[in-house]
């Protein structure tokens, strides 16, 4: 099973504040961040589930869900109802879809495609 299946995405006007006001009012830790665009903090250090933080709109907030073989996702979503957008890859190493469902909730879909450390990115790691 892939890790972090779950991550919620949450929008915020300021990224870095943000990362450091869910750091000090909740303890979350930080685990990697690009700018003042996008962050990734978990729970705690060792942590499975992160939550990534990103200078969207709170009302663009959504979920990403990692699954194994993307295009396969996207034809059975497609399938089912849903509008889904197409399949992008990017140097993160993802490749990922979006979708929105019958209610206009939009979703991300994610594979792991390959092992590419954050700062081959452009990230800042903490620790």
């Amino acid at each position: 099973m892939p890790k972090d299946v779950l991550i919620p995405v949450v929008g915020y006007p300021s990224v870095s504040d943000a990362v450091a006001w869910l750091d000090a009012a909740f303890g979350f830790t930080l685990r990697w961040q690009v700018g003042d665009h996008r962050a990734q903090v978990a729970v705690h250090p060792d942590a499975a589930i992160a939550i990534v933080v990103g200078d969207v709109p709170a009302s663009a907030d959504h979920v990403m869900v990692r699954v194994e073989n993307l295009e396969s996702h996207r034809a059975r979503a497609a399938a089912g109802g849903a509008s889904v957008g197409a399949i992008g890859e990017f140097p993160y190493g993802e490749r990922q879809y979006n979708a929105t469902d019958f209610a206009g909730r939009e979703w991300v879909f994610t594979e792991s495609v390959a092992d590419v450390g954050p700062l081959y990115w452009g990230a800042t790691v903490s620790r």
